[in-house]
């Protein structure tokens, strides 16, 4: 018997047949006639009152709890067989009475509701103006206004299929891509983002000539290469959204250092080469990371699109940066594409680690509510196939998500070819071909930290409001300390002293410049720097140079005394994070040390500069300090790339060493207030190269590394 079948009756009065022996009345038995009488027993209540609070338990007992009722009770199995199916279907259709009253209800009031709605209609008023309706004859040209409108738009999206269809070299049926439009599920379980385009009437086409304090001459991209660059920037998107969201096999980690990279051959089996540089001698470096940010996603959004902002906050990794905006499509703000041209230079830890430049284009794009894609290609419409650079960014970028509470989740992938002609010192090879120095883990926790520090910038938690502005203004003067040393590691404008052979020869390289720019001093400055190898773990030399008590025993500004710190601002959770007001000494009141200290698990910086005690008066004060002098010198301290030995092979000369540290010296010193490059007397940059000589030994004597590597 089915469960759906059976009557539906109530347990109480249910009533079972059962076969019975022939009635011992022979007028009943010649009724019935020669068949077996049928007998009918109704329950008992303490029967059906079991059976009920069985049935709350066990709707659908088995045989071997039939036969325990069956038992207890002294009814036939199937008697309980047949009493609990016909139970579940007289529960079945009470449930189904009782859901057809409740949507009988609802429908009541639906009809209700639509009934009001008509009669609202009829007497609706303009919101504007509390007035009546439009009446037909103004419907009437409303309407003649919105198909004149329509006739304009289908003209200007014919012009720029055209357009499309000819510098594609498709027809507009095939490039169906760039039109925004609906999309099937299989595509977007392929690609979380579509390849959005642009028509005629929701491009805002923004081209303007470079900036005039670019350092570089970025052309303007010709309206005729604009629909190739929106086709190459919607299948980076797409490209890196899935990157992003894959993992094995595309994901792997490096049996070297159990970072994440990627499969090449799985790699090259799911998405085409149509970015490839194939520069002979390239190299791919390829790198995932997620980190947590305190900002929110539409600050982070902002940053990446002023180009001023992004080379800020990523001051120790992009030295040079300018762009010119190409597109800007869409009509709301959140979801719009941006797409700019940038050129780039970039420069990490030390002179001898090679500079990359790079000029790609960059999207943003607002794919999901509360998700962002910033994706950068490389671009070069200029020189054809020829890139006249040494980096070629495949797609990389950012994906960043909101995670509420001013906070921001940032997934980086960064996968680029790089073309080693001029390859890595060897103290820094390791690093750079491990891609420790421009990987997607250096950009991630760079922007973490930065976040952080202005988290703390905004701190309000002073007694007063000019030491809150104090502060602030006091931690905006230490980054541009910092800003400004980073910079001065690329030495780019580096002269050469052929018979300087020992400077040469002593791995000092020496820059000079001339300073006109404000907030430096002006004159002829000579920046000099070295980088050694210490067998001693980098978090030991950082604490090192940020005791003041050891201070004496490497820093000639001190003269061998003692120095004092006075004041220190956090800038980060990590104590390590930190910006110090330092007296060098109890006799030299006017003269104090700006120091900042910065701590990652890649890099710790040691930066400072002596400033006069007005020049920090004005700064405590929050009056403005861009005018405010400062040269720093400092120190940049990371691993060597190398694990412990046995860990992992080493692609430097040097691999026999254990794990240590690879430390940068930098000094930068005016020594004259009027002559040019030109003019340096060549004793002034023999000084500066004995001091930093001297600076280095008393670091090694001080870290018991004086004995030769």
């Amino acid at each position: 018997m089915a469960d759906s079948g059976g009557s539906g009756g109530s347990g109480e009065e249910h009533e079972h047949r059962q076969d019975s022996h022939p009635s011992p009345n022979p007028s009943s038995s010649s009724r019935k006639g020669k068949g077996k009488t049928k007998t009918y027993h109704r329950h008992t209540p303490h029967q059906t009152q079991r059976l009920e609070a069985f049935f709350k338990e066990f709707p659908h007992p088995d045989d071997n709890q039939r036969r325990q009722l069956s038992r207890e009770l002294g009814l036939d199995p199937k008697q309980i067989k047949f009493w609990f199916q016909n139970k579940r279907t007289q529960r079945k259709t009470q449930n189904e009475r009782a859901d057809n009253t409740a949507l009988r209800a609802e429908n009541e009031r639906i009809h209700c509701e639509n009934l009001a709605i008509m009669e609202a209609l009829k007497s609706v008023i303009c919101p504007a103006c509390g007035g009546p309706p439009f009446g037909e004859e103004e419907r009437q040209r409303n309407l003649e206004k919105l198909k004149m409108e329509n006739v304009q738009l289908k003209e200007e999206h014919a012009k720029v299929s055209k357009i499309l269809a000819k510098y594609i070299g498709k027809p507009i049926s095939q490039i169906d891509l760039l039109m925004p439009g609906p999309r099937s599920s299989a595509d977007v379980s392929t690609a979380s983002v579509p390849n959005q385009g642009f028509s005629a009437h929701n491009v805002d086409f923004v081209v303007a000539p470079p900036n005039p304090a670019s350092w570089s001459q970025l052309k303007v991209i010709p309206e005729t290469e604009m629909a190739n660059t929106l086709e190459i920037t919607a299948y980076a998107m797409d490209e890196l959204i899935r990157i992003v969201r894959m993992k094995e096999p595309l994901w792997i980690k490096s049996p070297l250092d159990g970072r994440y990279i990627l499969h090449r051959d799985t790699y090259e089996q799911i998405f085409s080469r149509n970015y490839r540089f194939r520069g002979s001698g390239a190299r791919l470096e390829t790198s995932k990371e997620s980190v947590l940010v305190t900002m929110e996603p539409s600050r982070l959004v902002n940053i990446f699109l002023d180009v001023r902002k992004w080379a800020d906050m990523f001051h120790t990794i992009v030295t040079k940066a300018s762009s010119i905006p190409v597109l800007e499509e869409g009509t709301q703000l959140n979801h719009r594409i941006y797409l700019q041209l940038i050129h780039a230079r970039m420069h990490v830890l030390s002179p001898l680690v090679p500079a990359r430049e790079v000029y790609f284009l960059r999207r943003c794009q607002q794919i999901e509510l509360g998700m962002w894609v910033i994706v950068d290609v490389s671009y070069n419409y200029m020189t054809g196939d020829a890139c006249p650079y040494n980096t070629w960014r495949l797609p990389s970028g950012c994906v960043i998500q909101d995670m509420g509470n001013g906070c921001s989740k940032v997934t980086w992938v960064e996968h680029v070819e790089v073309d080693d002609k001029n390859q890595a010192h060897k103290l820094f090879r390791d690093l750079v071909c491990g891609g420790l120095t421009y990987g997607a883990e250096r950009w991630a926790i760079t922007l973490q930290r930065m976040c952080e520090r202005f988290a703390y910038s905004m701190l309000d938690d002073a007694p007063t409001h000019d030491a809150v502005e104090g502060r602030r203004n006091v931690m905006k003067l230490a980054h541009r300390m910092v800003k400004n040393f980073s910079a001065g590691l690329s030495m780019s404008g580096k002269l050469d002293f052929p018979h300087l052979s020992e400077v040469n020869n002593s791995g000092v390289r020496v820059c000079v410049r001339k300073s006109e720019e404000p907030g430096q001093p002006s004159g002829t400055i000579v920046s000099a720097a070295t980088s050694l190898w210490l067998p001693v773990a980098p978090q030991a030399v950082f604490n090192f140079f940020r005791n003041e008590n050891t201070r004496a025993q490497w820093d000639v500004l001190c003269n061998g005394n003692p120095v004092q710190e006075i004041a220190r601002i956090p800038s980060g959770t990590h104590h390590g994070n930190s910006i110090s007001i330092i007296q060098t000494s109890l006799h030299a009141e006017n003269m104090l040390m700006l120091q900042e200290s910065c701590i990652d698990p890649l890099t710790c910086m040691v930066v400072y500069a002596p400033i006069d005690s007005t020049a920090m008066t004005i700064a405590l004060s929050g009056e403005d300090t861009s005018t405010v002098q400062i040269l720093p010198s400092g120190f940049t301290i990371s691993s060597d790339g190398r694990a412990n030995p046995g860990s992992k092979p080493s692609t430097s000369t040097s691999s026999s060493k254990p794990a240590g540290t690879l430390l940068t010296v930098a000094f930068q010193i005016l020594v004259s207030s009027h002559s040019g490059p030109e003019q340096l007397n060549v004793e002034s940059v023999a000084t500066v190269n004995t001091l930093i000589s001297a600076t280095v030994q008393k670091i090694k004597a001080a870290l018991n590394c004086s004995a030769p590597e």
